[in-house]
């Protein structure tokens, strides 16, 4: 009996590659369908081009190097119809590849030349005399200034271990003339898929991102095109990510960029808040950039320039609406009124005093005192009524391709005069009477005013900058609702189906 499996009548013969698990979040190895979506964005004349080199420098298992071989075999066999020297040409003059680790560095190399040593035995290649060929692995070390890496930002106290442990000193970063690792060659393409983040040794589970180093790095080599699949945290958050951003955006040779909001729905099983993206940089071409947003499954597209915005919104759809309510708005947004965090200087993890001025921590500490000394009022804020809303209103919904809701009852509060919080929450509002802050808290919870909310949020960490489409009504004397603002902002009943639907139900105002 037959033991190969079948689906009805069709033997089921799957891609090793798209059955391997995720080294970790911060690693996550490519399917081959998104890496194929990726090289899609490519111009068709580079697979019939001999002279094209190609580098992934940040290789896990080989899939970029394997796909960029597959369609080369295809589009230069009229050029070279012997199929070996098809593949020499390939490997020995178009495919270069620098592994993240030493075990990548095996795995990509089977992959791609079917040998862990690519002068092997069975490797596919006859011309290769080093066993690497040129999927390159040098281990190195973080280059420390003070506690943390000059080039990566890493923590020495966690990173500076035994040599048996992995390090994460990618080579590709950890050098200020990357063109020297090749002897200066130039490449025409760079692709690939690369780590996203490393722990920075701060406060619980903190991290700190790196993918945008490897954006940068790749730029200094000036390659025809850049392609890279990245978080899109940086569209409007993301620590440390403010210059890459304000670059990322102002740079007109990005003609392409493929959202999804889902993280799950381009590397599935992987859960990472704000979704993904891949791009493509055109070193010689510049304009509007091509935009498609993937949400379950469907596609709108829409060309416009990344900077339009001080954050990059997104969502095409929402585009319009913002554009309609700030040719209508003519005055400040809530990011001038919701205050900064920390407002009454207090962290988190402070810790409650038996009295004190009254103060409001996390749940599950509840209402308790700080310590008078404790706290600062640079905003003069303590002695009115307040708003006070959670900094992370969505932690734990990771998928924003989903309804949001943000805030409610159960995660906001309204506290008397004389009253702080820590950073665990911001002042969305003061005021001299209660009656006015309500008011203010009924705006907030309208959907609209949430829809525009999301339009800057990427990550469960949304902060006063977040606030920037928000109009500031200047009078809060009323309970508003969402009728009174479609009609004020002039939006369609289309305009309210899509707002409706990406924003879910709140509590009622009390």
């Amino acid at each position: 009996m037959s033991s190969r499996l079948y689906f009805g009548d069709k033997p089921y013969n799957p891609d090793v590659l798209s059955c391997l698990a995720n080294l970790s979040n911060d690693e996550v190895f490519t399917p081959p369908e998104v890496a194929n979506k990726i090289l899609d964005l490519l111009p068709e004349k580079i697979w019939s081009d001999s002279s094209v080199t190609f580098l992934d420098p940040f290789t896990k298992t080989g899939v970029f190097l394997r796909e960029i071989t597959r369609r080369l075999l295809i589009g230069l066999e009229p050029e070279f119809p012997n199929l070996q020297e098809r593949i020499n040409h390939i490997l020995n003059y178009q495919i270069w590849g620098i592994a993240i680790t030493e075990l990548t560095a095996l795995l990509s190399r089977r992959t791609l030349y079917c040998s862990k040593k690519a002068n092997g035995k069975y490797s596919i290649d006859s011309l290769f005399d080093d066993p690497d060929g040129h999927i390159r692995y040098k281990a190195g070390e973080h280059l420390w200034a003070g506690d943390r890496c000059h080039f990566c930002g890493a923590s020495k106290q966690q990173y500076d271990r035994d040599s048996a442990l992995e390090s994460y000193t990618y080579e590709f970063i950890h050098t200020p003339y990357p063109e020297r690792i090749f002897n200066n060659m130039q490449f025409d393409v760079i692709v690939g898929n690369p780590p996203y983040q490393l722990s920075d040794g701060g406060y619980g589970k903190s991290a700190a991102p790196i993918y945008q180093k490897f954006v940068e790095q790749a730029k200094k080599l000036n390659p025809r095109y850049l392609s890279m699949i990245i978080p899109s945290r940086w569209f409007s958050g993301g620590r440390g990510l403010d210059e890459f951003r304000a670059e990322m955006l102002s740079d007109k040779h990005i003609r392409e960029l493929t959202d999804y909001e889902s993280f799950k729905e381009v590397f599935p099983g992987v859960d990472l808040a704000g979704g993904a993206c891949y791009f493509l940089w055109d070193r010689d071409d510049e304009g509007s950039c091509k935009i498609v947003n993937i949400r379950d499954g469907k596609r709108t597209k829409a060309n416009r320039f990344l900077d339009e915005f001080p954050v990059f919104v997104r969502d095409n759809k929402a585009v319009d609406i913002i554009r309609r309510i700030r040719s209508i708005h003519e005055g400040r947004y809530l990011d001038d009124v919701v205050s900064s965090s920390k407002p009454f200087g207090l962290r988190t993890f402070y810790k409650p005093t038996k009295s004190g001025v009254p103060c409001h921590f996390i749940q599950r500490i509840g209402d308790g005192f700080a310590n008078p000394e404790d706290v600062t009022d640079q905003f003069q804020l303590l002695n009115k009524w307040k708003l006070l809303i959670p900094r992370s209103p969505i932690a734990g919904q990771t998928d924003f391709s989903k309804a949001v809701k943000f805030y409610s009852d159960q995660n906001t509060a309204i506290v008397p005069p004389g009253m702080c919080c820590t950073e665990s929450f911001l002042v969305a509002y003061a005021a001299d009477s209660k009656e006015e802050v309500l008011s203010f808290k009924s705006y907030l919870f309208t959907k609209v005013a949430r829809f525009l909310l999301l339009q800057a949020v990427a990550s469960q960490d949304v902060t006063k900058r977040r606030f920037l489409f928000v109009p500031d009504l200047g009078k809060y004397d009323h309970i508003f609702t969402d009728n009174e603002l479609c009609s004020h902002f002039d939006l369609t009943d289309e305009d309210w189906e899509y707002i409706d639907s990406r924003i879910s139900e709140t509590d009622q105002v009390k």
